[in-house]
């Protein structure tokens, strides 16, 4: 961007292409909890789904902002790294577009919000909300500066990002505040945000490959850099694995259809995004190019996963 608009800028400041994961993540508890209705009489408002999506896809926004500001203002890792269009921050603050501390205001103010929308959930729906949206927010200020550096990054976006995204958004749409936490999540709902949860995880894993030394001088303590690249590729191909036997243990339980197993249609791209990783772990351009592969996979997942549960709905309900 030469002389971007305002609006061009904080699209990218805030990273909106990614934020189709929260959305797909929001639309799969939507769903779920849409066939739950269907089952047990319950309504659902139109309203607390829009509230539900708006939240989600602006504490998603929090966390990219909470995360760029870092690396730029304490770290300095943005002035180190590689960047490409999935990685390596989205170099506003370094053009000048932006300041750091429009950045932590931004940052701060999206997590207020996206707060407010939980609070009110918690007030609607039930109390036990609170114990994921307290998690999801301390994970979102202190990523950058503790968890990134304990190995646990991975863990927590993937936790905080993509299974609480999913069981948040179900609990949200169909829960009373009567209800008996053990009435909260039926298991099917459990067994379909397992996958969403280690895709999120190796979204994250996959896209630190390029940025590992600059990572590394910026004080981060990742998985790759545990593991090293080549040990990591191997690491990220288990994690696929998990990914489609985790898709494939849901019908095989008797807690939904087969309908369940249109996920595993994202097969053919994993495949291609790991051999890819275990070839090219430590060629750069060509793992970037996994990185966008790796992407599909996780939003084409998530999303064959909303698929399947309509189908359910369609064919079965």
């Amino acid at each position: 961007m030469n002389n971007p608009s305002k609006i061009q800028v904080w699209l990218a400041q805030i990273r909106a292409n990614f934020l189709l994961l929260a959305f797909l993540l929001a639309v799969l508890g939507t769903v779920l909890a849409w066939h739950t209705s269907l089952q047990t009489g319950i309504s659902i408002s139109g309203l607390d789904i829009a509230l539900m999506i708006i939240g989600n896809v602006i504490a998603h926004a929090s966390v990219d902002l909470f995360n760029e500001y870092s690396d730029n203002k304490r770290t300095q890792i943005d002035y180190n790294t590689i960047r490409n269009p999935f990685s390596g921050g989205s170099g506003m603050m370094i053009a000048g577009h932006t300041s750091p501390r429009s950045v932590l205001a931004a940052a701060i103010g999206t997590l207020v919000a996206a707060l407010a929308i939980g609070i009110y959930f918690v007030i609607t729906a039930h109390w036990f909300l609170i114990v994921l949206i307290s998690i999801g927010a301390i994970t979102i200020v202190v990523y950058t500066d503790g968890l990134a550096k304990i190995l646990l990054g991975e863990f927590f976006a993937g936790l905080t990002l993509g299974t609480f995204v999913v069981l948040g958004t179900y609990i949200g749409l169909t829960a009373k505040p009567d209800m008996a936490i053990s009435e909260l999540l039926p298991t099917n709902v459990i067994l379909f945000s397992i996958a969403p949860g280690i895709l999120t995880a190796l979204l994250l894993f996959l896209n630190e490959f390029p940025d590992m030394d600059a990572d590394k001088k910026g004080g981060r303590f990742h998985l790759v850099i545990f593991f090293g690249k080549k040990r990591s590729a191997y690491v990220y191909c288990f994690g696929l694995l998990l990914v489609y036997l985790s898709i494939i243990i849901i019908p095989l339980t008797g807690n939904s259809s087969y309908f369940a197993l249109v996920g595993l249609l994202s097969i053919p791209l994993a495949i291609k995004a790991g051999s890819s990783a275990l070839k090219h772990y430590n060629d750069i351009p060509k793992i970037i190019q996994a990185m966008g592969v790796n992407i599909s996979v996780v939003l084409l997942t998530d999303l064959l996963l909303s698929i399947s549960v309509v189908l359910s709905i369609i064919f079965i309900n």
